[in-house]
């Protein structure tokens, strides 16, 4: 796994563009086999996004990679992360040096991923709440950088409201069968908005699923 892991930045994020030397580390160090089920490690380092549970999906390396080079993070910031899944997206980030506030509305997966960050020895810096990601986590707010791990029509106002001046968003934003991957600054509260790629994500869902929630 660890040569397969190599092999993934190699190929996948350096011969695809990524540059920043701290992301190539950070992902370099997150076994992403451990986020997944037994009988789906062996596609751990395929390049494609590869499905969790209550039917959500485990990113596609690349894009993992992509969304986290665009919040251009320098270690020190807090981020709000919606959609922790299996928390590996969350791992990565904390690999970054940054503290991580994520939001994940299905309390299956919430415990799924507290317990595989556990195992891994992430043991600070991070929480992760069950709760409305539509609604973002303003007991916390205002943060350096918030990134959507689910696509969105467009922004969701509690979570621009909790964006820092100068902080960044990071989201997938578009209609369900196509999206456009963006990288929004906020600056005196207007946005500067860059298009990075197309991609596709699972939904941004406002509220939280039954029976999950009880």
């Amino acid at each position: 796994m660890e040569e397969q892991r190599r092999d993934m930045v190699s190929r996948q994020l350096i011969g695809r563009g990524i540059r920043c030397p701290r992301v190539l580390q950070a992902i370099g160090r997150v076994p992403r086999e451990e986020f997944l089920d037994p009988h789906a490690r062996c596609s751990a380092y395929a390049d494609r996004a590869l499905p969790i549970a209550c039917e959500q999906t485990i990113s596609q390396p690349y894009m993992v990679a992509l969304m986290t080079e665009a919040l251009a993070l320098g270690g020190c910031e807090t981020v709000l992360e919606i959609g922790a899944g299996c928390g590996y997206q969350t791992a990565v980030l904390l690999e970054m040096g940054v503290e991580v506030i994520s939001l994940e509305r299905h309390r299956a997966l919430a415990r799924r991923a507290q317990d595989n960050l556990l195992r891994l020895g992430y043991n600070r810096r991070w929480v992760i709440h069950v709760a409305d990601g539509t609604q973002g986590w303003p007991d916390a707010a205002p943060y350096d950088c918030i990134l959507l791990a689910a696509a969105a029509e467009t922004c969701p106002a509690p979570l621009w409201r909790q964006l820092k001046d100068g902080g960044i968003l990071v989201a997938p934003f578009g209609a369900r069968s196509q999206q456009t991957l963006c990288a929004i600054r906020k600056v005196d509260g207007a946005r500067q908005i860059d298009e990075i790629c197309a991609c596709r994500f699972v939904p941004l869902v406002a509220g939280l699923p039954f029976p999950d929630a009880v």
